[in-house]
């Protein structure tokens, strides 16, 4: 079958949303090529990517490429993301050039070429996220990650999940119970049992993430995790020692007040998918709602938070 690849180059800013919309859209995978790939990887046991030829990475920004099946009108779908660029402007997101392309490429083109660049990468001290079609002998000091993310999610490699990942690492202690928000592939809930927590409630609004994310829970063999849709913390009635969110910052902002009601005192919420402008508006949000904040990590232009109810 042939599929309509559209390539949108953009800022690393604008990514999460961008993929978002594109899932919206009725997109069947996103994959997403950043400059600062070829300057990151690093030979060893952890690359994450291999083999790569600089010709496939953009000189700056990024692209993201999108796949489509059974496209009518191919100016209508680039008409539409083109609105949906100038949105994501207005809204203050930075778009770059936002020139689009598109072409036809077959599924074998796509679908399975890019897990040829995805290998076993340490994102923590003691996290590793493992493809579950790689080989990988399991150190004795480390907790694997099986995953499968699917075209239409991240591999658990961004800066955002590392630096989730490594403030669960250290805030979060045996016996205590999760809710991780905006579950996606389900990275942030395996890690949390992984990790110790005798519950995890994994939430996320669309359907195909909430699939994705029981799938790879299977992968890892859990069973302290139950996923379940749902929009941030609305209607949630239970409460949680420590909540994890890697969504983006204006998400972040919507739920904020849901936290005092579902973080019990003393917990520990963990927010990223921050970028870095948008910092000050997150910590001033968590502290109106009673939360203090006990550290900020930052990765490239992104930024990643914990903060205790008292």
């Amino acid at each position: 079958m042939k599929w309509l690849e559209l390539a949108i180059y953009t800022e690393e800013e604008s990514v999460e949303a961008l993929t978002e919309r594109l899932q919206d859209m009725g997109a069947g995978g996103v994959s997403i090529e950043e400059s600062s790939t070829i300057a990151q990887t690093q030979p060893g046991e952890y690359g994450e990517i291999i083999a790569l030829n600089p010709a496939d990475y953009p000189d700056s920004g990024v692209i993201v490429k999108s796949y489509f099946a059974e496209v009518r009108n191919t100016d209508q779908l680039v008409s539409q993301m083109k609105e949906c660029l100038c949105e994501l402007k207005e809204y203050g997101l930075r778009v770059g050039e936002s020139k689009i392309e598109t072409k036809w490429v077959d599924d074998e083109d796509w679908a399975n070429a890019w897990k040829a660049y995805y290998k076993p990468t340490r994102v923590s001290d003691r996290l590793v996220i493992v493809p579950v079609w790689e080989e990988y002998k399991i150190h004795s000091d480390e907790l694997p990650i099986y995953l499968d993310p699917g075209m239409a999610f991240g591999t658990g490699t961004h800066p955002t999940t590392r630096l989730t990942l490594q403030l669960m690492e250290k805030y979060l202690h045996l016996g205590q119970k999760v809710i991780d928000v905006g579950c996606g592939s389900g990275i942030l809930s395996i890690a949390a049992e992984k990790l110790g927590a005798s519950e995890v409630l994994a939430l996320d609004l669309d359907p195909v993430a909430v699939k994705n994310a029981q799938e790879n829970c299977e992968q890892n063999d859990t069973k302290r995790i139950v996923v379940k849709a749902g929009n941030l913390l609305q209607g949630v009635g239970t409460t949680a020692q420590v909540i994890v969110a890697n969504i983006l910052a204006e998400i972040l902002q919507q739920m904020m007040y849901d936290l005092p009601r579902v973080l019990e005192p003393g917990g520990i919420f963990i927010g990223s998918g921050i970028i870095e402008s948008k910092q000050e508006d997150i910590v001033k949000g968590l502290q109106s709602v009673g939360l203090s904040v006990l550290e900020i990590i930052t990765e490239e232009d992104w930024v990643a938070v914990a903060a205790k109810k008292a």
